[in-house]
């Protein structure tokens, strides 16, 4: 049987990292936390589910300390998790499943996944934006699909799902690049796709949700600086009315967001605003 390290990089997450591990405590050979030295309960809390915690800096780009507990981890397979996930029952099911079987089993799986057409095209979607996911070989990772919380509800349309992370990966066969906020994480081996939801309660009120969303806004306003964008009439129409309109009718009307009802609303609206809020930064930062 083979082993599962779960690991995590957390700041200042001690309303969640409690509900995280414990999800994830009984299929766990290990946990390992990198802390980046919070200000709050994280670590004793961590320290209770017998993880072993690194307490460290906090970098901006928080995949330095996520590669940290990669490294750190010891048992053939990892779990990479953020503290405001949650495992599901199911998830947890079928991870002990995947990591005992063969190539060959794997590949029957892989074929026999309900919603396989579904996670393909994201997938394609996500190596649009970024380039090719995964070599030719063994299986080395896997993406997860996850439910995102908003305002009291899980929502479904959107776009907001399947939203696929890979956080099942081989130790050895993965690794953040560390160089960007937004990175996937690069897997040497094949990469297929598991069918049960991670759950991602990043936003369970609407205050935290404008707190990373602003903190979301500043990361991609220092992205303009360093892509040198051109600040011209152009991209001030381009940023403040095409993107958001674009984006607004998109998530709404083609992804079918007005389904989750206000909650859809709402989620896309103030996504379509990151537009011209990043822009408007990104134009006073000197």
């Amino acid at each position: 049987m083979n082993k599962l390290s779960v690991v995590l990089a957390t700041y200042n997450e001690e309303e969640n990292i409690g509900r995280c591990l414990d999800s994830v405590i009984d299929i766990a050979s290990e946990i390992v936390v990198v802390d980046g030295s919070s200000k709050d309960k994280t670590v004793q809390i961590a320290k209770r589910f017998k993880a072993k915690v690194l307490v460290t800096d906090n970098p901006p780009i928080f995949h330095i300390n996520k590669q940290k507990a990669l490294d750190l981890a010891r048992y053939s397979w990892i779990l990479q998790l953020d503290a405001d996930e949650v495992v599901s029952k199911d998830l947890a099911l079928e991870i002990k499943k995947i990591i005992n079987m063969s190539e060959e089993e794997i590949d029957l799986y892989q074929k026999s996944l309900k919603e396989r057409d579904l996670f393909l095209r994201h997938q394609a979607l996500l190596e649009e934006r970024d380039g090719k996911i995964g070599v030719n070989g063994e299986y080395a990772g896997f993406f997860i699909p996850r439910k995102n919380y908003f305002l009291g509800k899980f929502l479904k349309y959107g776009g907001t799902y399947p939203d696929g992370v890979i956080r099942l990966v081989k130790k050895g066969k993965a690794y953040f690049p560390c160089k960007d906020v937004h990175e996937q994480i690069v897997v040497q081996g094949k990469v297929g796709w598991l069918s049960k939801p991670l759950f991602h309660y990043d936003s369970p009120n609407f205050k935290r949700y404008l707190e990373r969303n602003s903190r979301y806004i500043d990361l991609i306003a220092k992205d303009l600086k360093k892509n040198k964008v051109d600040r011209n009439l152009f991209q001030f129409l381009n940023f403040f009315v095409f993107k958001p309109l674009h984006w607004f009718f998109l998530t709404q009307i083609r992804h079918k967001g007005i389904l989750d009802g206000w909650r859809g609303i709402v989620f896309s609206f103030f996504s379509a605003l990151r537009f011209p809020r990043a822009y408007f930064r990104y134009l006073l930062l000197k």
